[in-house]
């Protein structure tokens, strides 16, 4: 029986979802993710398998075609999955925070035109914040969309979109000409909808190719790069040019829950890893795990793992309560990454030298979580924003 990460209260339907997730992860996840993994091959029959149970369309509501499921179902979906390969989990992030914008934002057409086939897996989202030159600093963002007539012209490039070869439909923020004096309220959503792959897949915009990671192989993290592309002001999302900064800030408060749920995958896995190897391996005529050394890390760890989970609950619930959650979100995605390197190193320790062989999935876990530590901002600017939000309270 699994003790750790268990959470109260859920419904029948979250816990049978759960289950077909998890039976899901160890018949077709876990015995092929090393090798797809190695390959950096895109895991297509994982994604086909994903769609069959309906997981494209798990936060879409039903009139959409979804299954109309909460946040925190995702996110416990979304720690299922990252528990046997997190990669695949990404396949699904920025997929899901796109349908969130649209479901939030979206006029009525834009939701009844892209949502009933997101939730069926035949379009899938892309999120374009980043550029080469910035990162956390959006309001600097230089991508620009020049309106003419009753179009849009975009030039600039983008950074770090993960599935930027393999989605067809992107959520950009860029530069538009408001006339703000703030220069967040210049910001624009566009809802780009484009053809699969690398090239030039528009007149316009090219998407170069795979960027080459440390970890987190198989997803397809990608440029973007706009020379020219024109764009129908239909595809402004909700139709409220410079309102993107808000809208994308609340996107990335669902994926930043989604990176925690990823997280607590990791670390629940790195875990299990740990304390099989430790019961196993012998040394001064016992097992590992009777040395007081490992018995108390391992004590470490589980606590660890029961923190990061709990406080990823708490976020993801209070976002589905319509409530406020960006300090809590920060606070969740702060601590079940480092939380997640913490236990992943530890459990790396525990195997010794096989821990740095190939043959051990202690390996790929090693490379895969410290993408949490900067995934949706930096532990830096999660502790910036959680101070904001503590002052903004503690000042009224």
């Amino acid at each position: 029986m699994v003790r750790l990460a268990q959470t109260a209260g859920l419904t029948d339907v979250q816990q049978e979802i759960l289950h077909t997730v998890r039976d899901f992860v160890g018949k077709e996840i876990l015995p092929c993710a090393r090798e797809l993994e190695r390959s950096d091959t895109y895991p297509q029959d994982i994604v086909d398998g994903m769609r069959r149970l309906g997981l494209f369309g798990l936060m879409i509501p039903e009139e959409y075609g979804g299954l109309g499921e909460s946040l925190l179902t995702y996110a416990l979906v979304v720690e299922e999955i990252a528990r046997g390969w997190m990669s695949v989990s990404g396949v699904i992030n920025t997929h899901f925070i796109v349908a969130y914008m649209l479901r939030r934002y979206g006029t009525e057409a834009q939701r009844r035109h892209y949502l009933p086939r997101m939730a069926e897996g035949a379009v899938r989202g892309a999120f374009s914040m980043s550029e080469p030159e910035l990162g956390s600093d959006v309001a600097a963002i230089r991508t620009h969309a020049r309106r003419d007539g009753d179009e849009y012209v975009i030039d600039g490039t983008k950074m770090w979109l993960t599935n930027g070869g393999s989605a067809n439909l992107i959520a950009l923020l860029a530069r538009t000409d408001e006339g703000a004096r703030r220069p967040h309220d210049n910001l624009t959503a566009f809802l780009i909808e484009k053809p699969e792959g690398f090239g030039e897949v528009l007149p316009g915009l090219t998407i170069p190719g795979k960027i080459e990671k440390m970890g987190y192989k198989g997803v397809d993290t990608t440029e973007a790069v706009f020379a020219g592309l024109r764009v129908g002001a239909d595809t402004v999302l909700g139709a409220e040019p410079g309102a993107g900064f808000r809208q994308m800030m609340d996107g990335i408060e669902v994926g930043r829950v989604n990176v925690a749920a990823r997280a607590c995958g990791i670390a629940v896995r790195a875990f299990e890893l740990a304390v099989a190897y430790a019961r196993e391996r012998r040394a001064f005529g016992r097992p590992i795990a009777g040395h007081q050394a490992i018995a108390f890390k391992l004590a470490e760890m589980a606590t660890k793992v029961e923190a990061a989970h709990l406080m990823m609950v708490n976020a993801a619930r209070l976002k589905d309560s319509g409530e406020r959650n960006d300090v809590e979100a920060g606070m969740a995605k702060l601590l079940a990454s480092e939380y997640c390197m913490e236990v992943t190193q530890d459990a790396f320790r525990i195997h010794g030298g096989y821990g740095y062989s190939k043959e051990y999935e202690i390996e790929r876990l090693m490379r895969e979580a410290p993408f949490l530590l900067i995934g949706e901002g930096t532990s830096e600017i999660q502790k910036t924003i959680i101070s904001r939000g503590l002052l903004r309270e503690y000042g009224e």
